[in-house]
């Protein structure tokens, strides 16, 4: 049976009870329901502890897709303890760097809207996100920090919009990535909304965002590399850029 990724429509929720449904001879867990985000898009799973009945914590390293996407799977560190199938876990996801991922994953939907160009390829971490562009133009990395800047203290609500896969299919034109297909396959897919009415941007995308621009906080682009004849890589950070030194 499928997982209820309750993720998908509750960014903000990190923690719930599930039923253990399965348990891997490798220790991968499976759940009724879960608040982990498995590794997708570029972002990273999420990490955290699984608290038992009797008060025991299980610590998880990654979190995962199976086979599909409709199946999620949680994996514990070395030497942790296992359930059993039938167990009832209260789900706890590490908070303070799943906001980090979706502060940085919101970040680099905002440098797609500052840089209109085909996306060929992004990675989204704790520290620092990268976003590649098919693009030859020279462009100065204050400049786009400031314009970054400018969409993040105007504070435009980030929301999640739903369409299904034959609706996706139909309007190709939004999608901006080049090489990444969106996240089809479960029926649905969402649509990231940025500003009122997505007057700012909507983009085909299964990761977790923050609900406000403002809440990403200070950024920079601290680094901007030339990968190709018509690539170009830049990389964004937390922070100014005086924060480098």
């Amino acid at each position: 049976m499928p997982v209820n990724a309750l993720y998908r429509d509750d960014f903000y929720l990190s923690t719930c009870e599930a039923i253990v449904t399965a348990v891997h001879e490798d220790g991968g867990i499976e759940l009724d329901q879960t608040c982990f985000y498995a590794t997708s898009g570029g972002q990273p799973g999420d990490t955290g502890l699984l608290e038992r009945a009797d008060g025991t914590k299980i610590a998880l390293g990654q979190t995962k897709h199976g086979p599909s996407k409709d199946v999620i799977i949680h994996v514990p560190l070395e030497s942790e303890p296992r359930p059993v199938v039938g167990e009832t876990l209260v789900l706890h996801v590490d908070w303070p760097r799943r906001y980090r991922l979706m502060r940085m994953h919101t970040a680099c939907h905002l440098l797609s809207v500052v840089c209109s160009y085909p996306i060929t390829g992004a990675a989204v971490g704790e520290e620092e996100s990268r976003v590649d562009f098919d693009m030859i133009e020279t462009i100065d990395k204050d400049e786009v920090t400031a314009k970054l800047m400018e969409l993040v203290e105007q504070n435009h609500p980030v929301t999640l919009q739903w369409i299904t896969d034959e609706e996706l299919v139909a309007n190709p034109d939004i999608v901006k990535s080049k090489n990444v297909r969106p996240p089809m396959g479960l029926g649905r897919v969402s649509l990231v909304c940025i500003g009122k009415n997505s007057s700012i941007d909507s983009q085909p995308c299964g990761g977790t965002h923050v609900s406000e621009t403002q809440e990403v906080g200070r950024i920079h682009i601290a680094k901007i590399e030339k990968k190709g004849k018509e690539n170009r890589r830049f990389r964004i950070r937390f922070g100014t850029p005086g924060d480098e030194a």
